[in-house]
């Protein structure tokens, strides 16, 4: 079993790398995106001022409520908003209730502003408290990088299986290999193993190459962030393989996979933050095998979280790629 799980392992990674031209795009693509994004979204942001509300939104003063360009975004546990204050990642925290609660940064412009405007309008009723707070700036590149590494992933890994497999199908590939000994399972496990290393390749050339120009922020362990994206990676394979297993034209393949990639791209995480977002789209959200690896690889980067702080995202991770690969493995047709 192992020495045509083996066989296969080797000739697919050999059949990608003699490609030239998939090698040179798989390489190069990722880091034209970064810097790209790097150099357009390198000024100071947006205009919109985020509030923290930790409880009902309602029981803020209603003058303030009503300022226009802010945004009220409601946390459920004040230590997950302290965090995303102390990364700028919000303006101001806003604890409802008499005497009114308030937190800032004093090293945020932005929040200084909000500031003024809470005490300018109606929240002196509300017998406001100022609790100050201290934390590093996080750049909106520092940010993005996960979510840019994640989408690349989530391409090479749908449209590299996807279509390998369907054209194997099409070309009679997989009817000569019905012919041998080799066993479904065997040869998808090898096709996962083998995306999994080339993707993960590209991933250290790209994150590394990248990281000696911009530096990026990340506060956790590094080996944290390579095992959440190996996990990850694994996923997005499986699932390229579920839509691969039946599929024999490259059109129809194209049409599914790009069904399921351009919303993840989206909806996702990969350029905005989701909260303050309706509660049936982040449901939807969190059926996206991508907004888990996006979510926990950025928690890893910005807020130095630990494997066992993020452990559901990786369940669910691990439960997908299971899930993806027994359905794949059950229903795949060599012909």
């Amino acid at each position: 079993m192992m020495r045509r799980f083996w066989a296969v392992l080797v000739g697919r990674n050999k059949e990608f790398l003699r490609d030239r031209g998939a090698l040179g795009w798989n390489l190069l693509f990722p880091f034209f995106v970064v810097f790209g994004m790097a150099f357009a979204f390198s000024g100071k942001g947006q205009d919109v001022f985020k509030v923290g509300v930790v409880g009902e939104v309602s029981a803020l003063p209603p003058g303030f409520s009503a300022t226009k360009h802010l945004k009220f975004v409601a946390f459920g546990e004040k230590a997950e908003a302290l965090g995303k204050l102390r990364h700028h990642q919000l303006d101001m925290l806003v604890s409802p209730g008499r005497p009114l609660v308030y937190f800032v940064n004093d090293a945020s412009p932005k929040g200084y502003l909000v500031e003024k405007i809470l005490l300018g309008t109606d929240a002196a009723a509300f017998a406001p408290v100022r609790e100050a707070v201290e934390g590093r700036p996080i750049r909106y590149v520092d940010w993005l990088v996960s979510g840019l590494l994640s989408m690349n992933m989530m391409f090479s890994a749908l449209f590299g299986v996807g279509y390998t497999l369907v054209r194997y199908r099409k070309n009679g590939v997989l009817k000569r290999l019905r012919a041998t000994p080799l066993r479904a399972v065997e040869f998808l496990a090898a096709q996962v193993a083998s995306r999994l290393l080339l993707i993960m390749g590209v991933f250290a050339v790209v994150y590394h190459g990248s990281d000696y120009f911009l530096r990026f922020q990340r506060l956790g362990s590094l080996l944290d962030l390579y095992l959440i994206f190996a996990l990850g990676s694994a996923c997005l394979i499986s699932l390229g393989l579920l839509v691969a297993a039946r599929v024999r034209s490259e059109e129809l393949a194209g049409g599914v996979l790009n069904m399921l990639s351009w919303p993840m791209m989206f909806l996702s995480g990969v350029w905005f933050s989701l909260e303050g977002a309706p509660r049936g789209l982040r449901l939807f959200a969190d059926m996206m095998p991508l907004t888990h690896l996006i979510d926990a690889a950025r928690a890893v980067m910005t807020e130095g979280a630990t494997l066992s702080q993020v452990a559901p995202h990786l369940y669910v991770l691990g439960g997908m790629t299971a899930l993806f690969l027994a359905v794949g493995a059950y229903t795949f047709r060599w012909d």
